[in-house]
């Protein structure tokens, strides 16, 4: 038997682990055999020392094989996933999942829910009345033959040592060690059995990944443990300094989502969804137009029997804010910039996003950006209107906008909000 003390101080000391010690490990953690502490200290030892592309693929295949995988295989449908590392105002799984299904793909997609600065699709979702995030297997897959697409959350028996080292690495520091992202993010994601997954990498002040370069090296990792396990993948490194779109939340992005649907979306947004759909069509080898399937109504036709398929009324009222706040323009100019990560902090702050996992939030916060870079404004003139439930959270949304919103003489330089592709 291994001991763990013996392997963090292996892996402390730069040295390569064992594919049987790693399989070990993990199963021993998920049995809870090895205690939390030794894990932590050997996450610590993996985010200074890092590991090789053998022990990675090892720790991944460890996790994937920790509980049991989904079976699509009376899905006769192509099937073609998508995840994000997430941002702020990053609603496209809520317009992408039935777009892409309407152009005759299977899109089975795990989501989750939001921390922190960056919102969660099932939060967003749950603001529907009646939606459901919770699904059986057999419901899951039903709705995956019949509607085509699924936005759900993974079962308890997915990849648990993922969900139990998640939590760890939460309160231990070592959320941002490339390995052990990729591992996490992958394990769901091969486990889940999609035939090919298209990774959205945000990088940017918003984003996880803040240097473009930490961003390629984290979709190249992912990109290959993907390829490696069968699963054809590949990624997109998006920009993530402004919000993506012009709302920020919970119910408003279910807004903006539905606006896109309808063919009346703000351009990044409507960028970034047609490169990721043109992706998961050809990595699905299906040859279709998704532009042409937002424009006919398609796509808003699957959106509508997904949402329903799922317990929910596309046709429902949001809740609504009780309190809304306008932040003007200081000046006359042109918006250069619009910090991501200080409105995704202020929507957090309003009540959208949560600092721990079993915090509630609130469907009706968030934020709206009225202006956005390139755009002209005049002194005075709102450019964010904030939403709360509660008035008194106004204040501390305002003190982190502080610098956030920079007027100047000229318009910026105009950019794709595609950056690259890594296949």
């Amino acid at each position: 038997m291994p001991d763990a003390v013996e392997l963090i101080r292996a892996k402390r000391d730069g040295q390569t682990l064992a594919a049987a010690d790693i399989r070990w490990l993990i199963d021993a953690y998920t049995r809870g055999v090895v205690a939390d502490e030794q894990m932590s200290a050997m996450a610590m030892a993996v985010f200074f020392r890092g590991l090789g592309p053998g022990e990675l693929r090892t720790w991944t295949d460890a996790m994937v094989t920790s509980g049991q995988r989904l079976d699509l295989g009376s899905v006769s449908a192509p099937t073609v996933d998508k995840h994000s590392t997430g941002g702020v105002g990053d609603k496209v799984s809520l317009i992408l999942a039935p777009l892409v299904a309407s152009c005759g793909a299977a899109v089975p997609q795990l989501s989750g829910r939001g921390l922190g600065h960056t919102g969660g699709t099932l939060d967003k979702l749950e603001a529907i009345p009646g939606w459901r995030a919770s699904l059986s297997a057999r419901e899951f897959v039903e709705l995956l033959t019949t509607v085509g697409c699924v936005i759900c959350a993974a079962g308890e028996d997915l990849a648990p040592a993922d969900r139990k080292l998640y939590a760890l690495r939460d309160v231990t520091g070592t959320v941002e060690s490339i390995p052990l992202i990729a591992s996490s993010i992958m394990s769901k994601k091969i486990a889940e059995r999609t035939r090919a997954l298209v990774l959205d990498v945000k990088v940017g002040r918003g984003a996880f990944m803040r240097e473009r370069g930490a961003a390629r090296e984290l979709a190249q990792t992912m990109v290959r443990l993907g390829t490696e396990s069968g699963v054809r993948t590949t990624a997109l490194l998006t920009a993530m300094d402004c919000p993506l779109g012009r709302a920020v939340g919970n119910a408003v992005e279910v807004e903006e989502s539905v606006a896109v649907l309808r063919g009346d979306g703000p351009g990044d947004l409507v960028e970034v969804t047609l490169a990721l759909a043109r992706e998961m069509l050809a990595l699905a080898g299906i040859d279709a137009d998704p532009a042409a399937a937002l424009a006919d109504g398609r796509a808003l036709t699957k959106y509508r029997e997904m949402i329903a398929g799922q317990g929910g009324d596309p046709d429902a009222s949001l809740p609504p804010a009780r309190h809304i706040k306008e932040v003007p323009a200081e000046e006359s100019g042109w918006l250069r910039d619009l910090d991501a990560l200080a409105v995704g902090t202020a929507a957090w702050r309003l009540g959208a996003g949560r600092a721990r996992k079993e915090d509630p939030v609130s469907a009706a916060a968030g934020v709206i950006c009225l202006a956005k870079p390139g755009e002209r404004v005049e002194r005075g003139q709102p450019v964010l209107e904030l939403r709360a439930d509660d008035e008194a959270r106004f204040g501390r949304a305002i003190e982190v906008l502080d610098g956030a919103i920079v007027i100047g003489t000229e318009p910026p330089t105009a950019g794709s909000a595609v950056l690259e592709r890594i296949g």
